[in-house]
């Protein structure tokens, strides 16, 4: 059974920085491509960030140059470190993978940036 658990989320200034961890049990981790999305209330949930199981990541255009997302295969997690936070990174950070034709997600972390 495939689970996923965030932690990490916080309330900070803008300007602030806080470390999401995504620890993963139930599938071989270090196969997987891990994704951090985000859902700020009345949007749609957004992709943030993700990494191959071969170390390659992707970031969305927001995000570039102050989120960087890593991954620990001994320790089974994923991590998003988020640095310049601004009140628009406000929202709930989801951890993902798509596993046996769906995606999985973990129950998430809530990251407040206020002004």
């Amino acid at each position: 059974q495939v689970q996923l658990v965030e932690s990490g989320g916080g309330s900070v200034q803008s300007g602030g920085s806080l470390r999401l961890s995504c620890t993963a049990s139930g599938f071989t981790f270090s196969s997987q491509t891990m994704r951090w999305l985000r859902q700020a209330p009345g949007k749609a949930r957004e992709l943030v960030a993700d990494i191959t199981s071969s170390g390659l990541t992707w970031y969305d255009a927001s995000v570039k140059g102050r989120f960087t997302i890593s991954r620990d295969n001994a320790k089974n997690t994923a991590y998003l470190q988020m640095n310049s936070l601004r009140p628009e990174d406000t929202a709930l950070y989801y951890c993902n993978i798509f596993y046996s034709g769906s995606n999985q997600y973990g129950q998430g972390t809530q990251v407040t940036v206020s002004a």
